[in-house]
């Protein structure tokens, strides 16, 4: 009898448990749906600046992330990063309606409309540009609100979180808008209508009727006093911002077959510049995961070496010389503050004001993008050792002194002692491109931009009579390229790999033809190119390295692919003389822009975009991509 009953009861746990297993794994699997339905995908953002800083607005009408007064300070508001503590400024409806987005042609100045069945409303955001402001001086955020026909019930909610959501701040109602208030920083928001306050936000409701306008003006000052008043009239400001875009635009060179996805890319670029030092920032965003639930989540409101450098080649490409110019000011002033004997001769990232510090630290009071922690801000690569930047740097000076202008003579006795360095360190190992967290490597990119950069210091010093250790120079050149060719080429697989210790292959070889380190038909270089279409592409995609043992980044998790190899991939192919094939990844490739033509540094399985947004890699990849295939399709 007793283990009769016990039989029982174990049949009756058995149930029970079952039972509850299920109630929990529902609730577990809610809780996830309500998670995704909380935040918005990263593409559903569209992103407006005033060359100091960024706003990211959703196609919802709310401002989810903010940064002042600059692109690396903390946020305003980050609720793509925390829904609930992180602070948002929502101009929207009040009831469910459709939602487009679309940006003024030619310019960044965002245009999200609402279809509702009483009426269709727009939402004009932008930020006015003064170019040679002073980053602390003042910002304004101009949000329009017009109602194109019928009448349409809006909601304001403005909801500050100062300092990522950890310092306290209070409101204060005027006439004219409200105050918001903490230790550090005031804002101020300008508004026709009355506000009431609510907890810590500023809120109302309003109707507006057919051809009706209200504008309302985010405002940070050094003046207090100025924070609620009104400096021009809304449509002048509006038409000076929009001839401010227009004006720069109008250097573009660029008028093949995909101009319009070219003007974007270089207009989002150019909204990744901070205009006091001409530097710009890899990213304006911190922490969007590369994997959702993953760790791998980053700062990139910093300026790379590598990143800046490559942008400057695509900028020249299509005639912008001035943003060209001033980076090379900015490379200088860095190359200045070098110290004879340091360990590394350059940092691979700094501040944009040029500050050399950039400790990382976590924000475990932040959920994360549908919860993908940590939450990071500075970045602790910024110390890693890595060989590559000299390559890409003294390539961008070439291109500069070829295209743009000559450099100067002090610069050219900067860059000597640069050669010099990496003569004798080129053979160490290094943490390479993706700057990886599982130990340094003989990285075989490393080592190609190693002989990039003596290859263009050769050719600086020969072009224009420059004094020189030429002889030295050619001597480790070649032995840089032989040693690529003997350890860095694997012939079981017939394909360069990420690094001598490994039969792992990496998409950053691609550059290998886009430098003249190969002829883009070399033998080598097309089995490279076909082994890597055949294990690292996926329907034209292209991931960046096949995470697992024999590409060990030190982190867990995977991630999406690269959008910025895809583009490098087209390239290549383009200059094996693979053009059909290249256009069509190309043409994929476009379909995954977000519906702005904007694209982070990822795109997941699903085609979602991930990685901080928008990334300037990618756009730059984009430009160099399109003006080479254009030009090879005639």
């Amino acid at each position: 009898m007793g283990v009769r009953l016990s039989r029982r009861l174990q049949r009756e746990c058995t149930r029970r448990i079952g039972k509850m297993a299920s109630f929990y794994m529902g609730t577990i699997a809610w809780t996830r749906k309500e998670i995704e339905l909380a935040y918005k995908d990263i593409g559903d953002y569209g992103v407006i600046g005033n060359l100091l800083t960024v706003a990211l607005v959703g196609i919802d009408g709310s401002i989810d992330w903010y940064c002042l007064p600059r692109f690396d300070s903390p946020s305003i508001f980050c609720a793509i990063l925390d829904e609930k503590k992180g602070g948002f400024f929502k101009i929207a409806p009040t009831d469910t309606c459709r939602r487009q987005q679309f940006y003024y042609p030619e310019t960044n100045v965002l245009i999200t409309r609402f279809l509702h069945p009483d009426g269709v409303g727009e939402l004009i955001d932008f930020m006015p540009v003064w170019e040679d402001g002073d980053p602390t001086e003042g910002h304004q955020i101009v949000r329009r609100v017009t109602c194109v026909r019928g009448a349409i019930k809006f909601g304001i909610n403005c909801a500050p979180a100062f300092d990522y959501g950890r310092a306290q701040h209070t409101v204060e109602i005027h006439p004219e808008g409200a105050i918001f208030r903490s230790d550090s920083l005031h804002i101020g928001l300008s508004s026709p209508i009355a506000l009431t306050a609510r907890d810590d936000r500023a809120e109302a409701t309003f109707t507006i009727h057919e051809g009706q306008t209200l504008t309302f003006i985010l405002c940070y000052r050094k003046d207090e006093a100025a924070l609620l008043q009104r400096f021009q009239s809304d449509e002048e400001i509006f038409k000076e911002t929009v001839s401010y875009w227009h004006r720069w635009l109008s250097q573009c060179t660029y008028s093949g077959r995909w101009r319009e996805m070219v003007y974007r890319s270089a207009l989002a670029l150019k909204l990744l510049t901070y205009a006091p030092t001409g530097a710009m920032v890899a990213a304006p965003t911190t922490s969007l995961p590369e994997q959702i639930g993953g760790e791998r989540n980053w700062d990139y409101r910093y300026t790379w070496i590598r990143d800046t450098s490559f942008c400057l080649y695509a900028f020249l490409r299509i005639g912008f010389t001035k943003e060209a110019e001033q980076f090379m000011d900015w490379i200088s002033a860095r190359i200045k503050e070098l110290r004879p004997g340091s360990k590394n001769m350059l940092q691979i990232m700094y501040r944009i004001d040029g500050q050399h510090e950039l400790p990382e630290e976590t924000l475990d009071h932040l959920e994360g993008y549908k919860q993908s922690k940590p939450v990071r801000i500075g970045n602790g690569a910024y110390d890693q050792f890595q060989l590559d930047i000299y390559g890409e740097l003294m390539d961008a000076v070439y291109l500069h002194n070829k295209y743009g202008t000559p450099i100067s003579y002090d610069l050219w006795m900067s860059l000597r002692p640069l050669l010099d360095w990496v003569c004798e360190n080129w053979h160490r190992p290094d943490e390479g491109i993706w700057e990886v967290r599982g130990g340094a490597h003989h990285f075989v990119y490393s080592k190609m931009m190693c002989w990039v950069a003596l290859d263009r210091g050769i050719r600086l010093a020969d072009k224009r009579s420059f004094p020189s250790d030429v002889g030295r120079w050619r001597k480790v050149r070649d032995e840089i390229y032989l040693t690529v060719m003997s350890k860095g080429w694997n012939k079981d697989l017939q394909s360069f790999v990420q690094h001598y210790d490994t039969d792992a292959l990496d998409a950053s070889n691609l550059i290998m033809p886009l430098v003249f380190f190969l002829a883009p038909r070399d033998p080598r270089m097309l089995s490279t190119l076909e082994q890597t279409k055949s294990r690292l592409v996926s329907d034209s995609l292209v991931f960046r390295y096949r995470v697992g043992r024999a590409a060990d980044d030190g982190l867990m998790g995977e991630e999406g692919t690269f959008t910025m190899c895809t583009f490098w991939l087209v390239e290549a192919m383009t200059r094996a003389g693979q053009v059909p094939e290249a256009r069509l990844i190309f043409e994929k490739m476009l379909s995954y822009a977000n519906h702005l033509g904007l694209y982070s540094e990822e795109i997941s399985p699903t085609g979602e975009q991930t990685g901080n947004y928008p990334q300037a890699f990618s756009h730059l990849a984009l430009i160099s991509a399109a003006f080479n295939l254009d030009r090879a399709l005639g």
